[in-house]
């Protein structure tokens, strides 16, 4: 919950003037929902699970569609912590972006107290087999937060990293998804991004805070092609 119009516009600008051959999305909050430009497509935030009707305060993902945009996250860790958002409703989000066109971002991950419990490789594998849509036709891309390291300036380590994306891409594999995009998501920065990238399996990184500003956010583009 970040940003102004004047801010995107500013980003769409400024990102106009670089070179890169990497897919940029910037995922944005409804009111700014709008076409992207040759460089970044433009995405939401979060999608209702409902098609219409009275859900006062929803944002249906044909809504989302008629603006232009072209990509959805579902399942972000904050609207799990926050929301309470499970892997049936992030599913049901996903299967309602997919069916309007648009290509859902979908966020799995565990917490501090998973990941102390030694459930980190459980917990990754059932969010992507209960969130991931396998009967409706569409792209998706899956993105993997440490929940516990998000917002905290903590990285797992790169054999933790590299774990994580093998265990999600055999997942996807094993439900007839392969070759779905995994990013990485959670501290990303300039100064890691490039590393984290390198790592197998890693397809991008899904970045927080450091892409609110062209300064910090285009590095990152631009470190990896």
């Amino acid at each position: 919950m970040n940003g102004s119009r004047d801010a995107l516009d500013k980003m769409l600008d400024t990102l106009s003037t670089i070179q890169t051959t990497n897919t940029v999305i910037l995922c944005v909050p409804y009111t700014m929902l709008m076409p992207g430009n040759t460089i970044a497509s433009i995405g939401a935030q979060d999608v209702s699970q409902h098609d219409a009707g009275a859900y006062t305060g929803d944002v249906s993902a044909n809504m989302i569609a008629s603006t232009g945009a072209r990509y959805v996250i579902v399942g972000h860790s904050e609207r799990r912590q926050y929301h309470g958002e499970t892997n049936a409703i992030v599913r049901a989000k996903a299967v309602a972006a997919m069916t309007a066109g648009l290509t859902p971002i979908i966020c799995v991950g565990e917490t501090m107290d998973e990941k102390r419990a030694g459930q980190t490789m459980s917990i990754i594998a059932s969010g992507v087999r209960e969130s991931v849509p396998t009967d409706v036709p569409g792209d998706i891309i899956v993105a993997y937060e440490p929940r516990w390291a998000i917002g905290a300036g903590l990285t797992p380590t790169d054999t933790e990293i590299a774990d994580a994306h093998k265990l999600i891409a055999n997942t996807l594999v094993s439900m007839g998804r392969g070759g779905t995009p995994i990013l990485y998501g959670a501290s990303v920065k300039a100064s890691n991004a490039a590393q984290i990238m390198s790592i197998a399996n890693v397809d991008g990184v899904l970045v927080g805070g450091a892409s609110l500003k062209p300064d910090d956010f285009i590095p990152i583009i631009t470190s990896a092609e």
